[in-house]
């Protein structure tokens, strides 16, 4: 029996979603500090069979958590010891920004799915570096073997103008990419306005060339750089962003971001209504996710990792996505559901749908 859900019906399902969040991810942080994550670690630690090669790193688990929940790098090792193989940090910007009035963050319950409108709230490139670079050395520390591993995703800083976003790009790929093991840009949010026209090619273009150059270049190695895209974009624009990739010599695409579609939900659509604009994620999301990894697999082939993220909540889901083509798979919106082990279950989960397919072969 999980006790989780009811805990969390009972303490937080009646609380502001932010507030909630904000609560939790200080227990989690806390749990760390007192040492007592260390022990726990050793329950939740990813079994060795689930370790993956991909982009130049070893990653002790296919699963890890996406961004959006550790918005600063100030929870990496805390993180690290609930069994996630990969924490990605932010989205950071080049300038620290408040993000959006409050409230901007809501839960559909029903449809195991929240509505963000957060607004890439953050302390600026400068401010997270140096505590991407301590948690870095820290975990190096911790695990001689295979550590997990640290992505960072980088978005637009609201005041800037569309036409700066490059240069604004460019201040957090330099701060960041020395403490970081893969870049993500991020062009696909739906909270800062006009971010997404950035999707467009011929606009994507020169602003990855230049944040992949001044990354290798701030790091002074090669920094795996991956462009993160919406499940809102048509299958033509998929399939330009996969030939945009593989002629950048991308090393991946991570797909896919919150979407502004509100179909098929299960909440009352007044309610949905009434919350107004935002990205929704969780299960709602799961089947374009996965439509959209497929046609990027069809079209890329084996030259590019793909990153699936978008309504995964078990061992399973995370399963068919790595059938479907994925090398990773990325988790958030079940994390608020689920509880602290939920990355262990799903760890396990794997592990035991692969015992159970060799005894079936």
């Amino acid at each position: 029996m999980r006790v989780y859900p009811t805990f969390f019906k009972l303490a937080f399902s009646w609380m502001d979603a932010e507030k909630a969040h904000k609560i939790g991810f200080q227990a989690i942080r806390a749990v760390h500090r007192t040492g007592a994550g260390r022990l726990l670690s050793r329950v939740t630690a990813p079994h060795s069979s689930l370790r993956t090669e991909a982009l130049g790193l070893t990653f002790p688990s296919p699963f890890g958590l996406a961004a959006g929940f550790d918005k600063e790098g100030h929870g990496i090792e805390a993180l690290s010891e609930l069994g996630f193989g990969h924490v990605e940090v932010g989205t950071i910007t080049g300038q620290a920004q408040p993000g959006n009035e409050k409230p901007r963050l809501f839960r559909l319950i029903e449809d195991r799915a929240v509505i963000n409108r957060m607004g890439f709230n953050n302390d600026g490139a400068a401010a997270v570096a140096p505590r991407l670079k301590s948690a870095r050395a820290a975990l190096q520390r911790v695990h001689s073997d295979v550590r997990p591993v640290i992505g960072v995703n980088i978005g637009k800083t609201k005041v800037v103008e569309l036409n700066d976003a490059v240069e604004d790009y460019l201040i957090s790929a330099r701060s960041l990419a020395p403490a970081a093991d893969y870049l993500v840009v991020n062009v696909s949010s739906p909270n800062t306005p006009g971010l997404r026209l950035l999707q467009n090619v011929e606009t994507l273009r020169p602003l990855l060339r230049a944040v992949g150059d001044a990354a290798d270049e701030a790091a002074g190695r090669h920094v795996p750089l991956l462009v993160k895209i919406a499940p809102d974009l048509s299958n033509e624009d998929i399939d330009d962003v996969a030939r945009l990739a593989l002629d950048l010599k991308l090393d991946g695409i991570i797909a896919t971001n919150t979407t502004i579609a509100r179909d098929g939900l299960v909440t009352e659509a007044s309610k949905v209504e009434s919350l107004g604009a935002g990205g929704l994620s969780g299960a709602p999301l799961k089947q374009r996710s996965l439509e959209v990894l497929r046609r990027l697999k069809d079209a890329v082939g084996d030259q590019l990792v793909l990153i699936a993220v978008g309504g995964v909540e078990s061992a399973q889901d995370v399963q068919d996505r790595l059938d479907a083509g994925a090398t990773l798979v990325q988790g958030y919106t079940a994390f608020l559901y689920e509880g602290p082990f939920w990355a262990s279950r799903i760890n396990k989960g794997l592990v035991k749908l692969a015992r159970s397919n060799v005894r079936q072969g």
